[in-house]
């Protein structure tokens, strides 16, 4: 009692004197890096070189670019084009994660001409590029295993050995203890950037890597110019320095757990919980419904989601987030690519083109769906029937977007009974206007959903947000 009364007059006294106390008490932004202006209502697009055509080529690729234009992506994401590593080469033409040598490129994709053609034609059509990154891990057959054998993680044996705990049996471990094995990554990504003309990095496994890696590397690329950075993890802290955006692996299996039956809408309710709490606004989740990994592991999109594909493409170009196609989903993929060996794509007229196109026109002309910071908070929308429906109003200043998703395979009958839902909407997909307020009741199909921009500024919407 003593010590804390003479703390206590202490502190009065600093006070009495005008000393000002050493800790400043200010709130700043938790993400501090700034997202270049061109990922503002982004769409990412994923490219499987070796999938993407029947030659497999970056010619091919470039070919493409034009009906990517008419697509409405924005980013386009390359698998890792580097040479793939013989020794220990899972079948015949390995996996593009098993990296030989960082500043070369895959013959079988083309040349490094090739590829500085297409990213300059990329660019020429308004899209930037980013470039997959191994960084955890080379082949057995990297000249760093020989040139620097200290730069590899070694088990109890003294060898160098695969990741722990996987079947990765292709690749070694890096040890990001040594100074200069990250001297050698960092301008090994730099070279990428300031020669060849991307524009950011996907990056693997993010997690496996050091994070004050990544901040100096970050630091270091935005000297040449800004960039993008997608980090396949799932931590909050990759956000403040390093990363723009990360992977919403939580919304994904929660998408997928209620698409099988295994679980209800509150699984997804408790995701956007944790985004809206734990989250910065300005950290970008990448969501998707199909990704290289996903497709040629897990199944199909049609597979895994079924008669909830749209449902869940939908929610997310809508959410908070930044959306992600993979190659050949405007076409149906409806096959699992091989990853060892060459599978094309089999390209055809699908509804799903158009449906997609739709939803990157809504993202893209709505400033409240688009990203980050840019975009607005997702709030949420209660009814009576939490179990199949999911419910939120997205807002910036005077523009809201209410979105409404029955997020199962039987029909809903929902009554509105809390948040900012007063005030006549414009539905944005076909035009059709309806008032709302609380006490609505509405009715949805299996997987059916609405999503409304506010159309009437009128005293009662206001009074509504207000109250509601």
């Amino acid at each position: 009692m003593i010590c804390r009364s003479i703390v206590a007059s202490l502190a009065l006294l600093i006070g009495a004197c005008g000393i000002e106390n050493a800790t400043d008490w200010t709130p700043e932004p938790y993400v501090q890096l700034q997202h270049p202006v061109w990922t503002r209502d982004a769409v990412i697009y994923q490219i499987n070189t070796r999938q993407f055509s029947q030659d497999g080529t970056f010619d091919k690729v470039r070919e493409e670019l034009p009906r990517l234009k008419t697509l409405g992506v924005d980013i386009l994401w390359f698998m890792p084009i580097h040479p793939i590593g013989e020794v220990n080469r899972k079948g015949s033409l390995g996996s593009p994660y098993s990296v030989k040598d960082y500043y070369g490129v895959n013959p079988e994709f083309g040349t490094l001409d090739d590829f500085r053609i297409l990213v300059d034609s990329a660019h020429s059509h308004g899209f930037h590029v980013i470039l997959d990154w191994v960084a955890n891990h080379t082949s057995w057959d990297n000249h760093l295993l020989a040139d620097h054998p200290d730069w590899y993680e070694r088990n109890w044996r003294g060898d160098p050995h695969p990741t722990p705990w996987t079947d990765w049996s292709d690749i070694i471990d890096l040890n990001f203890e040594s100074e200069e094995l990250r001297r050698y990554m960092g301008a090994a990504m730099r070279y990428w950037v300031e020669d060849v003309g991307i524009d950011g990095f996907r990056v693997d496994v993010a997690g496996f890597v050091p994070l004050d890696f990544w901040e100096d590397v970050r630091k270091d690329l935005e000297t040449v110019k800004p960039v993008f950075m997608l980090a396949e993890w799932q931590q909050r802290d990759l956000h403040r320095h390093a990363f723009d955006a990360s992977y919403g692996w939580a919304w994904k299996e929660a998408a997928h757990s209620i698409a099988k039956g295994r679980s209800d809408a509150g699984h997804m309710t408790g995701y956007y919980a944790d985004l809206i709490s734990t989250w910065p606004q300005d950290a970008m989740r990448m969501l998707y419904t199909s990704n290289h990994d996903q497709n040629s592991w897990d199944g199909t999109a049609e597979e895994i989601f079924g008669d909830s594909l749209e449902t869940f493409m939908a929610l997310s170009f809508v959410s908070e987030g930044i959306p992600s196609i993979y190659n050949g989903q405007e076409a149906g993929l409806n096959k699992q690519l091989e990853f060892f060996e060459k599978d094309p794509i089999a390209w055809r007229d699908h509804p799903h083109k158009d449906w997609l196109l739709k939803l990157i026109e809504v993202k893209t002309d709505h400033p409240t769906l688009h990203n980050g910071d840019w975009g607005g908070r997702t709030e949420p929308v209660t009814t009576d029937n939490p179990r199949q429906m999911l419910s939120f109003v997205r807002g910036k200043g005077r523009a809201r977007i209410l979105a409404l998703f029955n997020l199962s395979s039987r029909s809903a009958s929902v009554t509105l009974t809390g948040g900012a839902v007063g005030g006549s909407w414009c539905d944005i997909m076909d035009g059709g206007q309806r008032r709302l307020s609380i006490g609505s009741k509405l009715e949805f199909e299996p997987w059916g959903w609405n999503a409304y921009k506010i159309c009437t500024h009128d005293a009662e919407t206001l009074k509504d947000s207000q109250t509601n």
